[in-house]
């Protein structure tokens, strides 16, 4: 346990959130007599956050929980520019419809964590292209860059690491760390915010804004940063072989969801439990003690629970279920993800290699050639053995779909339309 004495310290602690804290007796004093708000900035680079920005929003989540102001900060005005953060290379310049169209898919996500003001909570949606976009270039050198060393920020590990590498950073990139420290400033000076969290990689970005509100309105600011998440065999978090592991149910359905998460390492079990579900401690920690095979069943409440927060209890609920009949009971589950194909192509055949890249369970024909020398792809339950072979008509099962499989754990049916 923690010996923090607020509730918002302890909770974090307790749950593995905190990895560096400025200033934590001064923060944990706050915390203790008064509401804090914080913010979390997210960039709008994609229509959905993927599984690599739940923790953060877990953060702004135990914030609100323990009596708190939480500010989810869109990136509306920082996107136009592109974190270098632990890049090799410049982001892709996206346009300002394309940012649009990104924000709307995100803000959908934080509604499901959060009570925001207009639902009764006390929660802020804010967006930094609100004082980016219309900054005076001249009148911001002046207020806001005469306070940054060059010197300095050529060491900070965003830049050095390009740098160190021969990699190009361009000037627009380089002024990526003034414009999130100012966003600390002037989220201080409209709503009071006096706490920003992020991931580790985010630590001297966060130390700038410290900085800055110090020098500019004389404030007392605060940093918190939460652990890089890998897995105990060292894959980065939200990476998966067929790509990234999106929150939005548009782009990774919630079976495929629930799946994700029931394939946690077992070393990984109890620290997942502890970010990314609400269950109680106790509770975690029964979970955690579970041995041998029973470990699946912890691995299954983990699957469920994070599945609840993003899609819902009935969702998550119905993705056991699938999983349930699919697995456990040999069945054939009509809740599992579809890829629809014409009669036509069906009547004609479709060769069993390019059926499983249009179901997206191999990325290529060479990828799913090698599935099948390893054994690992089947349609219909029936091992894939040539991979000449082709699937038509006759492979219809009774529920009028074909089932491919890739090993053991993940399914998809084949819809003719």
């Amino acid at each position: 346990m923690s010996t923090y004495k607020s509730d918002f310290l302890n909770v974090l602690a307790d749950r593995g959130f905190i990895h560096q804290l400025s200033e934590p007796a001064a923060l944990d004093a706050l915390a203790r007599s008064s509401t804090v708000t914080a913010y979390i900035g997210f960039d709008c680079t994609a229509p959905s956050l993927h599984v690599g920005s739940l923790l953060p929003i877990m953060l702004l989540y135990w914030l609100q929980q323990t009596g708190h102001r939480p500010i989810a900060l869109m990136g509306g005005g920082t996107t136009r520019v592109g974190d270098p953060s632990g890049k090799d290379e410049s982001r892709r310049l996206l346009t300002g419809e394309d940012i649009d169209n990104n924000l709307k898919g995100i803000r959908a996500i934080f509604a499901k964590f959060l009570k925001f003001e207009s639902a009764g909570g006390n929660a802020v949606m804010a967006n930094n292209a609100d004082w980016l976009n219309t900054l005076n270039y001249i009148d911001f050198l002046r207020e806001v860059g005469r306070h940054f060393s060059i010197n300095r920020m050529l060491a900070f590990d965003s830049v050095k690491l390009r740098l160190d590498r021969q990699q190009e950073l361009s000037f627009l990139e380089f002024n990526y760390m003034i414009l999130q420290a100012y966003d600390f400033v002037e989220l201080h000076r409209r709503h009071g915010c006096v706490l920003q969290m992020g991931g580790s990689d985010q630590w001297g970005n966060i130390v700038n804004g410290i900085d800055l509100g110090r020098r500019l309105s004389n404030a007392q600011l605060f940093a918190l940063t939460s652990p890089l998440i890998t897995t105990s065999s060292g894959a980065k978090m939200g990476k998966t072989a067929a790509g990234a592991v999106w929150l939005n149910a548009d782009q990774m359905s919630p079976y495929d969801y629930w799946q994700y998460w029931r394939n946690t390492e077992d070393a990984d079990v109890a620290r997942f439990l502890k970010l990314f579900t609400v269950l109680p401690i106790p509770e975690i920690e029964r979970l955690a003690a579970l041995k041998g095979a029973e470990i699946n069943e912890a691995k299954k409440v983990l699957a469920t629970e994070a599945t609840a927060l993003v899609h819902g209890r009935a969702a998550a609920a119905e993705a056991a279920g699938t999983a349930r009949t699919t697995f456990e009971e040999g069945g054939l589950s009509a809740n599992l993800p579809t890829v629809e194909f014409s009669r036509a192509e069906l009547k004609a055949g479709i060769g069993v290699l390019a059926a499983f890249v249009k179901a997206g369970l191999a990325a290529s024909n060479g990828e799913a050639r090698r599935a099948i020398a390893n054994n690992a792809l089947m349609v219909n339950d029936v091992r894939v053995a040539n991979d000449k072979a082709a699937i038509g008509e006759s492979d219809l099962t009774a529920e009028g779909v074909i089932k491919l499989s890739l090993g053991r754990k993940r399914h998809i049916l084949l819809k003719p339309v």
